[in-house]
Formats: structure tokens, sequence, C-alpha cells
């Protein structure tokens, strides 16, 4: 009677297990895995009853048939939930690629020398990343300023790149989250000249019109403690030989040499030794 009675309770349990999953949507990948475990479970305790009650009239065989019908619907659920949750996961790790999280935000790009200024008359190539409306193509103006959209006149020319992007981030943050901006000079006006020597900020910078030496080297950041102030001079090609002007910086600014503050000319080199 024993023996009745716990084979009765199996097949009550395996009733409610099956009625439960006719009623339930599995949508979980977990709650799927759960009753593919639960009814292999009780399908191997049905046979090993079955064995000891071969003639038990509960007929514990009648629940075999559609267990064994039922496990390889329950199975291959698993697989295109683990396939869902891998494809999420891909999806996700491409987003954060593309958002820079992964890495930081979105890094600008420079012309190839990051030292290189921003003079009047380029072109510049303005992206703000997801906001096509703000990105554009702008020319510098000969004084030295851009227009954008939000932001108005900008000051660019004396700035490198790098510089200019981060002075728009920074000014766009009062209109938007995280601005991420990319300044690429498109096209460089070549009307440069160039100071070397014992200043603080040597380099290439743009001629301005009537641009003086004096003019030229408040560009520079001023001079270090090494420069011999009174020997500086101006390299220039004329009829294809290099000329050298003198310039004595102790003299100029004390008026006693204003013929040497020059007007500077496109390609001349400023040398502070």
């Amino acid at each position: 009677m024993n023996h009745v009675f716990e084979t009765g309770k199996v097949e009550a349990e395996m009733k409610a297990a099956i009625d439960a999953f006719n009623k339930v949507t599995w949508d979980s990948q977990d709650a799927t895995h759960i009753l593919g475990i639960t009814c292999r479970a009780q399908v191997h305790k049905i046979r090993q009853l079955s064995r000891v009650f071969r003639g038990c009239r509960v007929g514990v065989r009648k629940w075999v048939g559609p267990l064994m019908v039922l496990l390889p619907l329950l199975l291959p659920s698993v697989a295109p939930a683990q396939q869902s949750a891998s494809k999420t996961e891909t999806s996700s790790t491409k987003l954060m690629a593309l958002s820079g999280n992964s890495a930081k935000e979105v890094p600008n790009r420079v012309t190839a020398d990051p030292s290189y200024v921003i003079g009047p008359m380029d072109v510049l190539d303005i992206s703000v990343w997801k906001e096509p409306e703000l990105s554009r193509t702008v020319p510098v103006r000969t004084d030295g300023r851009i227009s954008l959209p939000l932001l108005n006149d900008v000051q660019a020319a004396g700035l490198t790149p790098t510089q200019l992007a981060a002075h728009l981030t920074e000014s766009l943050e009062n209109f938007m989250t995280v601005p991420q901006v990319t300044v690429i000079v498109a096209t460089m006006n070549l009307q440069r000249i160039y100071i070397l020597g014992d200043v603080t900020r040597a380099g290439a910078y743009p001629l301005l019109p009537g641009m003086s030496v004096l003019q030229a080297l408040s560009n520079a950041g001023g001079f270090t403690e090494f420069a011999n102030i009174k020997k500086i001079y101006v390299l220039r090609q004329e009829n294809e030989q290099q000329v050298k002007y003198a310039f004595n910086y102790k003299d100029v600014i004390s008026g006693k040499r204003p013929e040497q503050n020059v007007v500077l000319k496109a390609g001349d080199t400023i040398i502070v030794p």
C-alpha cells in the first residue's frame, strides 16, 4: 500500500508540473532550465519505481511517454536564450566602443604635427560627435576668428588643433552633456613665420598683415632666462640669398632702434640665441 501511495505521489507531482508548463510561457532561461531539471529528475524517479512495481495498477509508464516528448522541447529552448544573451552582450560591447565608454571619450584628431599653430585663412573641419548641425568646415578669418553655431565668434588663430578642440568642448558644455569635438586643419595657409631659440613656445606662427618682429615675439610667450635678447636676428630669403637683420630687444622697446622692428614677410625666421 505504501508503494502505491509513493507512486501516486510521483504521478501527482508530474501532473502538476505538466499542467504548470501548459499554462505558463517560458521566456526566462533560468525558469526553463529549472523545469528541465525537474522533469529529468522525475523521469529517473519513475523509472526506479517502475522497475520495482512492474505490475502496479497506477500505470507509471503512461507518464514516461509524455515526459520523453516534453524534454526535447525544453532542452533546445535553453540554447536560443544563451545565444540571445550572447548577442546582447556583443551589442552592448559594440555600443560601449562607439560611445567611448570602453576608453576615453572619442579622442580628438589633429594634424600630423600636433604643434601646428592655426592661422588666418586656414580651413578647419570642426566635428561635434552626434551633432551634425554643429559640425561644419569653416575658414579662419583674417582677424583669426571662426564662426560656429551657439558659440558665435571663436578665436582660433594662435592655437593648435588640440587646444582649439579643448576650448570648443569646454564652451559647448553649457549647451550639452559631454560634448566631443574634433578639429582638423583641412587646408593650411602657407603664410607663416618661425620663431626659434630661447623662447617659451618656439614653432611656426601665422603671419598676420603688418606683423612686426616685436609682435611676433609676443606670440612666443616670452624669453627663457638664458636668452640673449640683445643678439636676436631675423633670417630672410631675398633674391635666392639669405639676409640677416639684427634685432636688439632692449634698444627697440626703449625707442633707440625702432628701425630694427621690421615688418615680417612669409617664411621669415626669428632666432633668439
